[in-house]
């Protein structure tokens, strides 16, 4: 375990040195970013930084080599990951490409590498097989929560710092399930990551674009899905609810262009971010109130883990319910989109006239 724990000190390290290297290195090959409309910062930023989050996590995978029979598969599905973030950072590729080298990716460690979500445990007994869905459903899950990560990559910090605090819960669960491969995989992520942030939190000297958000969404992904496969309907819950910030974000941002009835790629600035933006909030105000949902999400999956079934089944009714206010009270959906809040107002009235 010292190994480990000093394996996630070398990527820290590592990251913290390679950082400025590839900031320099981004300027050079033209990986910048330019301010516009729906962006916050101001003048032009490098951003290739995920690729200094990358090389970490490649010499402190070098360095401790866990194992496990899928290994390789997940490697090459990073590599090609990695090499469209590049270029998209670069080149800035039509969503079309991005999109189809994710599908690759994930094809490469679902259907070649097998690591799938087969079957859950019913909560009141019994299992539910997927069958060949099992391959669609895995592929989904890692392409979504790939594209999650990737869509709070909007201020200063958030998402490697939500990233890391997912990694943090993930890893502390594979330890306590003794399941060694995703705990070290998951320390070295961290530690690259923590690296790479202390020049990424606001003001952020480097972004880490598509590069690290499309990177350490895939990993998160596949860490998720080999910790929590094959087991209860409430442990498959446990990675949702740890990814319950980017996922939630993703889920309201689908629902708001339905509403809106605009394509679901349509950009716009209504996500999390910009919600608590235009409430007042200033940006590390928002990045820190963002980390801390992220931390309790995290902190309810590791209750529901110990808990009984009837008590995770009341948590996960509440943490629903207190999402939909949530996102009715900022904005998340529309101004004008508040029906539980619409019904909460016509009780009260009511109960006021009767008073």
């Amino acid at each position: 375990m010292l190994y480990l724990w000093m394996t996630l000190l070398i990527c820290f390290a590592c990251s913290v040195v390679l950082t400025p290297i590839v900031k320099k290195l981004a300027f050079v090959v033209g990986a910048t970013d330019k301010p516009n409309y729906r962006k916050v910062h101001q003048k032009v930023m490098p951003r290739l930084g995920g690729l200094a989050i990358y090389i970490s996590f490649l010499i402190g995978y070098s360095i401790l080599r866990p194992w496990n029979e899928d290994w390789m598969y997940i490697l090459l599905g990073s590599l090609i990951i990695v090499i469209i973030g590049v270029l998209d950072d670069i080149y800035e590729l039509p969503a079309k490409i991005k999109f189809l080298g994710q599908l690759i990716a994930a094809f490469i460690v679902v259907v070649i590498g097998g690591v799938q979500v087969t079957f859950i445990n019913l909560p009141f007994g019994g299992e539910l097989h997927f069958g060949i869905l099992s391959i669609p459903i895995s592929i989904i899950w890692i392409v979504g929560i790939t594209n999650a990560i990737n869509l709070i990559d909007g201020l200063d910090g958030l998402a490697a710092g939500v990233s890391a605090i997912a990694l943090i819960t993930i890893s502390g669960m594979a330890i306590i399930m003794g399941d060694w491969f995703v705990s070290s995989v998951g320390l070295i992520m961290l530690g690259s990551t923590l690296g790479f942030l202390l020049y990424n939190f606001h003001p952020a000297k480097i972004f880490m674009g598509d590069t690290g958000a499309l990177f350490l969404g895939y990993m998160i992904s596949v860490l998720a899905l080999l910790g929590f496969k094959n087991v209860t309907f409430i442990s498959f819950v446990i990675p949702v609810l740890i990814l319950g910030v980017p996922i939630s974000d993703t889920f309201f941002a689908i629902i708001r262009r339905i509403v809106k009835k605009q394509p679901l790629s349509a950009p716009d600035k209504s996500h999390l971010h910009h919600c608590l933006l235009r409430l007042g909030y200033s940006h590390r105000q928002t990045v820190l109130i963002i980390y801390g949902m992220s931390a309790l999400f995290g902190l309810i999956a590791i209750i529901l883990s110990q808990a009984a079934v009837w008590v995770s089944m009341i948590i996960l009714a509440v943490v629903l319910l207190a999402l939909e206010l949530v996102a009715e009270k900022i904005g998340l959906v529309d101004s004008n989109y508040r029906p539980i809040l619409k019904i909460v107002r016509v009780i009260r009235y009511a109960g006021g006239k009767q008073n």
